[in-house]
């Protein structure tokens, strides 16, 4: 008996030493860059299901599927700290701009979301429809971010809730306070929010209607999100003229409501503020020494994208689009908007201002078919052709588009974009959609920003001008990220996390958009795995969409 047994032993050690483990992918002979910030080092990562399974040198193991990441790195997939891909992805949920840059998660919510919406504001949306047509099968922001995820997307999906959103719930597009019972609705209104995964509390102060909400009303909204630590995340009340001021309000309602706080797309806008950077970051280190967990994200270029609203005064706003094209067509309004847009904003952030001159603003996108002939033109340009001055034409563009019209702002120094780059809790958004160069994306002219911000960084930053190291650039994209919002299991290769990867040629990752040509897409990402699942095969997207609904720290289920 003794002797069976020994043979027994013996059959099965033999085995253990003769078979080898079996994962579902290995990618092998690549520049491990784990996401934590610590040194790359040559190495192989095994997979299994949505998981990783090994890391290091995995000797003879197998996979079913092998990838050969010789001379490439390989990193955790991308998180996009601001993306605007919430109506993009409903039309083409390929993700292609993002995957081809390696994004595997994208954080949308920058002061309105895609819920809790009521029935008045979904008809809105249905009625201001562009290009893409869709039907609203939700309510609330987490039922949008599951339907995203049962539709089918290739990357991860995440948002913030609204702070804007929250008020038209309560306010429409009203300038007032709320009153006590209102604000408490909107806090129930978080709350849901919150507990179905939010982020936290997003904000966008210079635009109407989120303009309008006072500060306080902000604390309160964000002590909601404190108690589901979550974070604040906002588009500062002015990143201009008064810009130090909108600092110190963000880090008044950090410290009020006991929360974190993150910058969105921070930049010196207008050529006259840019003496003002200095003072911004030493306003941000104070904070972060006296305890305030405060941080930051960019994107790499020296213009910024939004529309023509940010040129003029909110009060002409108040009420949505339909009370401002009815105001921009009385003569004695129209007169007071013309002069108040050539003057440093009283209490708003005039972009048009300080773009400098009109030849620093480009016209990107229109709903107008009619008008279309006009992308790619300066507002300069377009009020020498129609012979009107750039004030009057701007209120003509909006009064004809039925729309606030895409518009880039050229207001950055690329010398503080790159001191920006290297702030240790910087890190980096496309503030953009994810398309792809066909209809209907190619009906409007994007900021590149939408197909290069990532590989901008990787290519000209960290390859050609080396501002920062690679293992810098690779945590500021990943693990940073996913620290500043309490995100499990993801930015950074580890054992047992989920398998969001990416694999790169660090000599040719490069962004290929321009201004005048922007639907083009990043080159050198070679491979992207999401969930386990590959996404992007030798640099062409195979069509897979594994992208899940990735919860904030107030949801508790599984």
């Amino acid at each position: 008996m003794k002797s069976l047994k020994a043979f027994f032993l013996l059959a099965i050690f033999v085995s253990s030493c003769t078979s080898s483990t079996n994962y579902d992918l290995v990618i092998r002979n690549g520049l491990l860059v784990d996401g934590t910030g610590g040194p790359s080092y040559q190495g192989d990562i095994a997979i299994s299901g949505d998981t990783i399974a090994a890391i290091g040198n995995i000797g003879d193991a197998r996979g079913k599927n092998e990838v050969d990441a010789s001379g490439q790195v390989i990193a955790p997939g991308f998180i996009n700290m601001l993306s605007w891909a919430t109506v993009s992805l409903i039309h083409d949920g390929n993700s292609e701009s993002d995957i081809r840059q390696g994004v595997t998660l994208e954080i949308m919510g920058e002061g309105s979301s895609m819920g809790p919406w009521n029935d008045e504001m979904k008809a809105e949306r249905l009625a201001f429809q562009k290009d893409i047509k869709y039907d609203i099968e939700w309510t609330t922001l987490g039922e949008y971010l599951q339907f995203l995820e049962d539709k089918g997307v290739s990357t991860n999906v995440a948002s913030f809730v609204g702070a804007a959103t929250l008020r038209i719930n309560e306010l429409k597009e009203e300038d007032r306070e709320p009153t006590a019972e209102e604000l408490e609705r909107m806090k129930d209104l978080a709350r849901v929010a919150m507990e179905e995964g939010a982020m936290g509390i997003g904000s966008a102060l210079i635009y109407a209607p989120g303009f309008y909400a006072k500060t306080d009303e902000l604390i309160e909204l964000c002590k909601v999100a404190s108690e589901y630590d979550g974070m604040y995340i906002s588009h500062l009340r002015s990143e201009g003229d008064n810009w130090l001021e909108a600092i110190d309000e963000l880090l008044t309602i950090a410290k009020e409501a006991n929360i974190r706080a993150e910058i969105y797309h921070l930049k010196a806008a207008g050529k006259h503020n840019w003496y003002k950077y200095e003072l911004a970051i030493q306003k941000i280190d104070s904070a972060r020494n006296a305890g305030l967990e405060i941080t930051t994200d960019m994107y790499t270029y020296t213009a910024g994208a939004t529309g023509l609203d940010a040129a003029m005064p909110p009060w002409v706003q108040e009420g949505g689009y339909g009370e401002w094209a009815r105001r921009l067509q009385d003569p004695e309004i129209r007169a007071r908007v013309e002069k108040e847009m050539k003057n440093i904003g009283d209490g708003w952030e005039n972009l048009y201002f300080s773009a400098g001159t009109p030849e620093n603003i480009i016209l990107s996108g229109f709903r107008n078919d009619t008008l279309r002939y006009l992308t790619g033109k300066t507002l300069g340009e377009v009020a020498k052709m129609r012979g009107t001055s750039p004030e009057v034409t701007a209120m003509d563009l909006v009064v004809q588009d039925s729309s606030r019209v895409g518009t880039v702002y050229f207001l950055m120094s690329e010398d503080i974009v790159k001191q920006q780059i290297t702030l240790p809790y910087m890190s980096f958004g496309s503030d953009a959609g994810s398309m792809a160069p066909v209809e209907p994306f190619t009906n409007s002219n994007p900021h590149p920003r939408a197909y290069g911000n990532f590989a901008r960084l990787l290519g000209k930053y960290v390859r050609d001008e080396k501002v920062i190291p690679l293992e810098e650039a690779i945590y500021k994209l990943t693990g940073l990220s996913a620290s500043k919002l309490k995100i499990k299991k993801r930015g950074t290769l580890k054992v047992g996390n989920y398998a969001d990867i990416v694999v790169f040629d660090p000599n040719t990752i490069i962004d290929k958009a321009t201004f005048a040509e922007p639907h083009q897409f990043a080159e050198g990402m070679t491979h992207v795995f999401v969930n386990g699942v590959q996404v992007l095969n030798n640099g062409e997207h195979t069509n897979a969409k594994p992208g899940r609904f990735v919860r904030g720290p107030g949801w508790k289920g599984d």
